[in-house]
């Protein structure tokens, strides 16, 4: 349970990286930018991913820094025993049962035998703004940016079913964050570590995040869009 205690003391950025995204130029310029400390953890998937770079990008990230590589799959394929933990999601914001437990029992005996730590999470899709590669894979629809309710009573369902974490997401590539009222909302009402994801592109939506209660904001589509955001959080993790 070490991460999860992680988690829970600080408020902290995650870098999401898509190994299909990744060349040997752009990881490189990516861990330059962890190397500033503005990153606390790298979070490593997606929801499709086609390529086999997985092996390479966590042997590169692994010789040049030293924070937790935390797999986020998309599906049991992208598990991979070299990183340090992941992120063992249940999709509990949908009805699709291969995404709340059809996947897990497959992908079970292979994290027993790993020394993965197992980050128990629950994972709920926010209206973005626009439909998601995540949405339309597991043939879930997001809950609606305003129902801020509902996403309490899925957070609580998911932390009383014994999850660890709860990952609010409003997927890659979104129009819109997660609003902050919802994570206010949610946050108000859990006792377990809050993540936050999709569609934050500014400094601005990094704090508004954390001041209504979010543990971790995940990043990723803003640094693939403007690389020295990485330099803006730094910043901003001096001054929060």
């Amino acid at each position: 349970m070490a991460l999860l205690e992680t988690f829970k003391n600080k408020k902290s950025i995650a870098l999401l990286l898509d190994p299909d995204k990744l060349d040997t130029y752009t990881l490189e310029h990516r861990i330059n930018g962890i190397k500033k400390g503005c990153v606390d953890y790298v979070f490593l998937g997606g929801s499709l991913i086609s390529s086999d770079k997985t092996d390479w990008v966590i042997k590169k990230l692994k010789e040049s820094i030293d924070l937790p590589i935390i797999l986020f799959p998309g599906h049991t394929h992208h598990i991979n025993e070299n990183a340090d933990a992941i992120l063992f999601l249940s999709l509990i914001s949908g009805r699709n049962p291969d995404f709340l437990i059809g996947q897990h029992v497959i992908a079970a005996p292979i994290l027993k035998r790993s020394k993965l730590e197992i980050l128990p999470t629950g994972y709920i899709l926010v209206d973005g703004g626009k439909p998601t590669t995540v949405s339309y894979i597991s043939n879930t629809t997001p809950i609606p940016s305003d129902k801020a309710d509902v996403a309490l009573a899925t957070a609580l369902a998911g932390s009383f079913l014994g999850l660890k974490l709860i990952y609010l997401d409003a997927g890659s590539g979104a129009l819109n964050a997660v609003p902050s009222e919802m994570i206010q909302r949610v946050s108000s009402g859990l006792e377990i570590p809050l993540i936050v994801g999709g569609g934050i592109r500014t400094t601005e939506k990094v704090l508004e995040a954390w001041e209504a209660g979010a543990h971790v904001v995940v990043i990723g589509n803003a640094v693939e869009a403007n690389p020295s955001f990485l330099d803006e959080l730094l910043t901003l993790k001096a001054t929060a």
